[in-house]
């Protein structure tokens, strides 16, 4: 099972990450696409990367704003599973130009 960060390295893990906040229980960050169609086109470019991570985020979908929620459940909060998805998230939504 993926190891918690602590709270430094967490600290750092997010500092590197694109508008991302949260604490050792979950990270998130909602992301504004330019309309309806490319937000659809982003989740499903994040499902793809999740499921080959087999590590999958909570996603709430309101019109072209996406809010995006990282935890490890088994852990109980937040793993290096966690930054690397937020950071692959933020790769995707750079190509989609998502702000």
């Amino acid at each position: 099972m993926p190891e918690l960060l602590t709270d430094i390295a967490l600290t750092v893990a997010v500092n590197d990450l694109d508008g991302w906040t949260g604490d050792r229980k979950a990270i998130r960050r909602t992301v504004e696409a330019p309309d309806f169609p490319t937000a659809i086109r982003i989740v499903d470019t994040v499902a793809i990367a999740a499921e080959d991570m087999n590590h999958h985020p909570d996603i709430d979908i309101r019109w072209r704003n996406l809010h995006f929620l990282l935890t490890t459940h088994d852990a109980g909060g937040v793993t290096e599973l966690d930054t690397r998805l937020a950071a692959n998230i933020d790769a995707i939504v750079r190509d989609f130009g998502g702000k």
